[in-house]
């Protein structure tokens, strides 16, 4: 964690993960990265939007939005509360966070973002922790170390801020049987030569984190932070 020259201001390692869509296995890969480098004292964050389809369940709302906010951040106790906060505690993360946001408001929730950072430097104890966050919205408000895309090519739904952050990925992951990008409607309307030259991998959920992955992982962890919040 390096200062910023501007105001002295900590700078951050930050793996930010995404996904075209929900159930692909973006938790499960902040799983994998966390776990395979359990010396990085990482802080964890599940960051979820809300409202108009974004996260719902079966058509109905689902129970994630706030009661009486726009936004909402809770920090995860338990690591057996089946929660994906709680996934990430069980992986070995040395803390783990949920927040959530209503659509569109995500800006209204950075400054719980920022205590949270904050906390947890103060909680380090002298440490320097590393982020990981599972989000593809907040790539609108910085630009992360790393950045990994979940796709699976056998689903047509696409989030609109998956497609526009996909250009931003240092690598793909891709998830399904398929194991290759195909010419399903699903994916025509995304750039061929984007998903030709961005570097990809090809994992299912419970396979070991790819060696590719791990050399990019590796690298951030090697090197000053990038990000002020």
């Amino acid at each position: 964690m390096a200062p910023n020259e501007k105001d002295g201001s900590p700078r951050w390692r930050v793996i930010v993960i995404g996904g075209h869509t929900r159930s692909i296995g973006k938790t499960q890969l902040v799983c994998d990265v966390i776990a395979a480098f359990p010396e990085a004292n990482w802080i964890a964050g599940k960051i979820t939007q809300y409202g108009h389809g974004v996260c719902a369940q079966n058509g109905e709302n689902c129970p994630c939005a706030p009661t009486e906010h726009a936004c909402a951040l809770d920090w995860e106790r338990q690591s057996d509360s089946g929660t994906d906060s709680a996934r990430f505690l069980g992986a070995g993360a040395r803390r783990s966070f949920w927040l959530r946001t209503k659509q569109g408001y995500l800006a209204e929730g950075l400054p719980l973002l920022r205590a949270a950072v904050k906390e947890a430097q103060t909680a380090s104890y002298g440490e320097l922790p590393t982020l990981i966050l599972e989000s593809n919205s907040l790539l609108q408000f910085l630009k992360p170390s790393l950045y990994f895309a979940v796709l699976d090519p056998a689903k047509e739904d696409f989030k609109d801020s998956a497609r526009v952050a996909l250009d931003r990925a240092d690598a793909l992951v891709l998830r399904g049987s398929q194991g290759r990008f195909s010419a399903a409607p699903a994916w025509t309307r995304l750039p061929s030569q984007l998903l030709r030259e961005k570097p990809s991998v090809t994992q299912q959920e419970g396979e070991p984190l790819p060696q590719p992955l791990h050399v990019l992982v590796q690298r951030v962890l090697e090197s000053p932070g990038t990000v002020s919040f």
